[in-house]
């Protein structure tokens, strides 16, 4: 059904694509604006969040979820990436390079040496421990 073997990774570029073609095929571009898409993106965060909402801390792999509760999971993470590719197609940037670089940005922001074991941000402006 996905076009793609398991194993096989999709890249944002194939994702972006399908979403283009998705919106043309349904004459869907006019309602694509980033204020829209972005007010689609936060409804589908605060639906990723309900499933969260009253489980408390939550192990990683959720060992303790039913296999439905992990497909619906899928879903709603699935609706978030979709709507950010999406979104950011719409504002041409292009996702992939902007995290890298922001990936890079953070480790010169929180240098290993200053933030290794601890949950706190280093702020090197001020040299106290921030939560941004």
């Amino acid at each position: 059904m996905t076009g793609v073997s398991d194993g096989e990774s999709v890249s944002l570029d194939l994702l972006k694509k399908k979403m283009a073609e998705f919106a043309q095929e349904r004459d869907w571009d006019r309602f694509h604006s980033p204020r829209n898409l972005l007010l689609a993106l936060v409804g589908e965060v605060g639906e990723l969040s309900e499933i969260f909402q009253w489980k408390g801390e939550v192990p990683k792999g959720l060992p303790d979820w039913k296999e439905e509760e992990k497909l619906h999971l899928g879903e709603e993470l699935s609706d978030v990436l979709l709507y950010l590719v999406r979104l950011s197609d719409i504002c041409g940037i292009d996702l992939g390079k902007a995290a890298l670089r922001k990936v890079e940005l953070n480790a010169i922001k929180y240098p290993v040496s200053m933030c290794k074991g601890s949950s706190k941000k280093y702020n090197s402006n001020s040299n106290n421990s921030t939560h941004n």
